[in-house]
């Protein structure tokens, strides 16, 4: 069975509520971007997404625009102290490459 996310990190991807205060309609549950882009490509679902992901993972059929007005997030990368093993610093280079802002 599907571990489901944390109520208050899929109401904030959601945007739930909405703005002007209505629920966010129900969607898909998606594990991963690739399901995602998937099921965007089908025109069953829209989603907000990271502007780093690159032309190199977005799936040929959808295209992004961009969100003016809405406030960047912020990733951060926490780690043991001292911790300087190869696969941690693996992952931090490749969170600075794809989680760099323009």
């Amino acid at each position: 069975m599907p571990r489901l996310p944390d109520p208050a990190w899929n109401a904030f991807w959601r945007i739930d509520p909405r703005p002007d205060g209505t629920p966010a309609p129900g969607g898909p549950l998606v594990n991963d971007v690739e399901d995602k882009l998937e099921l965007i490509a089908a025109g069953q679902a829209v989603a907000i997404v990271s502007a780093g992901l690159t032309a190199s993972r977005m799936h040929p059929d959808v295209t992004t625009v961009p969100l003016d007005g809405v406030e960047p997030s912020h990733v951060v990368l926490a780690t043991r102290a001292g911790d300087r093993g190869r696969l941690v610093a693996a992952f931090r280079r490749c969170a600075q490459e794809f989680l760099t802002g323009p």
